[in-house]
């Protein structure tokens, strides 16, 4: 739930296009709480509540926001931004009023490229102390990490920083050209292809997940134990050693997807898919978000994989995958279509 766009950062990829100051208009707290109790309202299993933005620590009512949900027995978290917000006494503040997690973005493993991918000189510094000050409030540390052609490179040394840093998930995003991504170089479905069995590699040293490349579901369950007829970014990713495993059982990838599992509601109210899929389907200022996921035809047919088409429509993984729906979109306008940066080529059936 997207509690603010504003944002001191200036993310080369961000969807959300992020601004210094608030929108007038964003949901006000009563707003907040009024989806929250909707949600608490499902009973158990009760959904997981993340708070982002922009930057969430620019709303004053953030903590009377995470405690609300945590009342409600409402899992709750909060993705805030690299920035000197990100303090020790502002995350244990999160913490007594009841997140269970907080999320930090790392897309280079370096102060200056990953300063360069932010906008922002002292991101790197920032966000290493707020993850540091986050395990040491005692919340479950998350690290998220932008893939593109810019980025790709920098996956080994992320890898080891957020092994040092003991986090309990890390979540490799695979850049929807949305938003200010649009100027980004993304990559082709064999270097995709290459990054997900790196990332299956990976999951030894860490657990993970891929956020818009729900293949690698396919990868996982697929993959020989020596993969062959990988490209040469799988042999660059392996150039340098993978850290020594952290003996953490890995995490084995949910059937989620874009309004499959997955809702997005925006400062404003509107309700989408993911927030990287910009189709709405509704407005919590005029209906409950329940409804709207349940009731909504945008978020059906994104749930039924006999409407997929091309190769998603013929996959015989399709309520496994189903292919990113974000990906589908950004690339031929229909959310239904096949999916870009998958090389899979399922048999006519």
């Amino acid at each position: 739930m997207e509690l603010t766009r504003a944002c001191a950062l200036t993310c080369r990829h961000c969807r959300a296009d992020a601004q210094e100051d608030p929108d007038p208009e964003q949901l006000t707290t009563a707003e907040v709480r009024e989806v929250l109790d909707d949600l608490a309202g499902l009973g158990p299993p009760r959904p997981i509540v993340v708070f982002t933005g922009g930057d969430p620590l620019r709303r004053p009512d953030l903590d009377e926001l995470v405690a609300h949900g945590a009342r409600a027995s409402l899992a709750m978290a909060v993705s805030p931004a690299g920035t000197p917000l990100a303090t020790a006494e502002r995350l244990g503040a999160l913490a007594r009023a009841g997140a269970g997690a907080v999320s930090f973005s790392l897309d280079a493993a370096s102060p200056t490229a990953h300063d360069m991918f932010r906008g922002v000189p002292g991101s790197f510094r920032w966000t290493l102390a707020g993850a540091e000050a986050a395990r040491a409030a005692g919340l479950r540390l998350q690290v998220n990490t932008a893939v593109c052609g810019d980025t790709v490179g920098e996956l080994p040394g992320i890898l080891r920083l957020v092994s040092e840093l003991g986090a309990h998930l890390w979540s490799v995003f695979f850049v929807v050209t949305t938003g200010r991504a649009t100027g980004l170089p993304p990559l082709e479905a064999a270097q995709v292809e290459d990054v997900l069995h790196w990332l299956a590699d990976a999951a030894s040293v860490v657990p993970l997940k891929t956020t818009e490349a729900p293949h690698y579901r396919r990868v996982l369950l697929r993959r020989p134990n020596e993969p062959s007829g990988l490209g040469p970014l799988y042999s660059q990713l392996h150039a340098a050693p993978l850290p020594p495993p952290a003996g953490r059982p890995a995490r084995s990838p949910l059937a989620v997807g874009d309004g499959r599992g997955v809702v997005f509601v925006s400062h404003r109210g509107e309700v989408c898919p993911s927030g990287f899929l910009p189709l709405v389907a509704g407005n919590v200022r005029e209906a409950p978000l329940s409804t709207i996921y349940s009731g909504s035809a945008l978020m059906a047919s994104l749930r039924d994989a006999s409407r997929l088409q091309g190769r998603c429509g013929r996959c015989e993984l399709g309520e496994l995958c189903g292919g990113s729906r974000a990906q589908a979109f950004a690339r031929y306008g229909d959310p239904l279509a096949e999916d870009p940066t998958c090389v899979y080529d399922p048999p006519v059936r």
